[in-house]
Formats: C-alpha cells, sequence, structure tokens
C-alpha cells in the first residue's frame, strides 16, 4: 500500500492491499476501497461509497459528495463501483436521493475526464461515457453503450445496451438497444454496425436486426403497430426479444 503522506485518510476508511493514493488526495466517511485500485491526486471521495478492485481514478475526481437533488433531506445514501473502471480526471458521482438508494457504476467502465454521474443513476458494465457527458438523475446506460462527448441526458432516459450516441446530442428519450443515435434531440440513425461486428454478432444477426428496424423506424407503422409486426416476425431471435422488451418498458419513449 502507498499513501502520499500529503493524503488524508479518515479513521473509518477501509482499505485492501495494494493500493495507491497519490498527493492531497482526501478519502472520509464510510468508504471501501478494494484491492489494486490507484487513486490520483486531489481527489475527493466520501460519503457511504463502496469502490471495487483494481480501479483508477484520475486527478480530481469527486466520488460520493451527496446528491444535487433539491428532494434530498440527507437521508442515508450509497455510492457503489465494481471492479477495473477508469475514472478519468474531474469526474464527479453523486450519492443517491432516497433512504438507503444507490448511485450504481459496474465493471470495465470508462468515464472520461469532466463526466457527470448524478444521483440514483445506474451504469453496467462496459460502458465508455466519453468527455463532458452529463448523466442526469435515474439514467440507466446499459452494457457496453457509448456516449459521445458533451452529450446531455435528460432524467430517466435508459440507454440501451450496445448502441452509440454521437457528441453534443441531447437526449431526452431512451435510446433502444444496438442503435446509432445523434442529434439536438437525438434521432436513431441505424444499428450499431461497427459496434455489433466488435461485439462478436454475425452478419445475420445485424441484418436481422436492419430488418427490425425498417419496421421500427422506417414503416408508417406507430410504436405499437411495429411492436406487433416484429412479434409476428422476428420472435424467434434473442436481439429482438430485448429490444421489444425495452420498449415496452420505456416510460418516456423511444427516439425515432
Amino acid at each position: 500500500m502507498k499513501i502520499h503522506p500529503t493524503a488524508i485518510v479518515g479513521p473509518k476508511v477501509e482499505l485492501a492491499d495494494g493500493i495507491e493514493i497519490g498527493p492531497y488526495a482526501v478519502i472520509d466517511g464510510q468508504v471501501k476501497i478494494g484491492r489494486g485500485t490507484k487513486i490520483g491526486s486531489h481527489v475527493v471521495i466520501e460519503g457511504f461509497t463502496s469502490i471495487g478492485e483494481k480501479c483508477r481514478i484520475f486527478t480530481g475526481a469527486v466520488i460520493g459528495s451527496q446528491s444535487q437533488d433539491l428532494k434530498y433531506k440527507g437521508e442515508k445514501s450509497f455510492v457503489e463501483i465494481g471492479n477495473n473502471n477508469m475514472i478519468r480526471e474531474y469526474v464527479t458521482v453523486n450519492s443517491a436521493t432516497g433512504e438507503g438508494n444507490t448511485t450504481f457504476i459496474g465493471n470495465n467502465n470508462l468515464i472520461m475526464a469532466y463526466a457527470h454521474v448524478a444521483h440514483n443513476c445506474r451504469v453496467n458494465n462496459g460502458a465508455i461515457l466519453a468527455n463532458e457527458v452529463t448523466l442526469a438523475g435515474h439514467v440507466k446506460v446499459a452494457d457496453k453503450a457509448i456516449i459521445g462527448g458533451v452529450s446531455a441526458v435528460h432524467q430517466f432516459v435508459n440507454i440501451g445496451k450496445l448502441s452509440i450516441t454521437g457528441g453534443c446530442s441531447k437526449v431526452v428519450k431512451d435510446i433502444v438497444p444496438f442503435a446509432r443515435a445523434d442529434g439536438h434531440p437525438t434521432q436513431i440513425y441505424g444499428v450499431n454496425y461497427v459496434g455489433l461486428i466488435r461485439n462478436g454478432f454475425s452478419q445475420e444477426k445485424i441484418d436481422t436486426l436492419k430488418r427490425i428496424f425498417k419496421v421500427l423506424f422506417r414503416s408508417n407503422f406507430n410504436t405499437s403497430q411495429a411492436l406487433a409486426r416484429i412479434d409476428q416476425e422476428f420472435n424467434n431471435s434473442e436481439e429482438c426479444l430485448h429490444l421489444v422488451n425495452f420498449i415496452k418498458n420505456s416510460e418516456r419513449g423511444i427516439c425515432k
């Protein structure tokens, strides 16, 4: 364990083996940090925060600070961060609003400089949030989704797995899985072909998704009619079932 002499570590902090803490870092509160995690200079970690193994947290990041939600009244809430995450310079991650609730970041995520993860967000596994991405409260980012730099995501929006959203996007409705999205406000421009290839999707599966997207976004059907047609034609596809369930469970509606 390497702790710089200028760092401040509170008495209730639990540190596993192999941790490095840089100059002027401040770690206080009910904080737990896993084996092999490296914390850069001037990082602040506070509150009821747990961080897993082999994470890297760079200069000036602030993790576990209280929710900026006006409904927050000082209740006990949490930040939970998994393993192998890269959290770059000046990222902020707020604790949740609501007694016992959690702001969650899973495993193997890359959160680039100046990004913000607000109260009650859930970022699953393998996602990328590029520089200055701002997630409002209660946003959910599914596995291996990518959000381009300087994009803003409205509260309660869901970002589907293996989707990619272009930089400077204004995301006010849900982005369906496997999609390529962009714009202000955001629109769907087709399947995330490159991302699907990189994640081992066969050409047959990609072609099926293209046909589904054509029914969903390029036909004269409304969403309910499109879902009915998709159920009839593609109901043997795992990706189809995931996509249909995502849309049926959408509370804000989907980007078109």
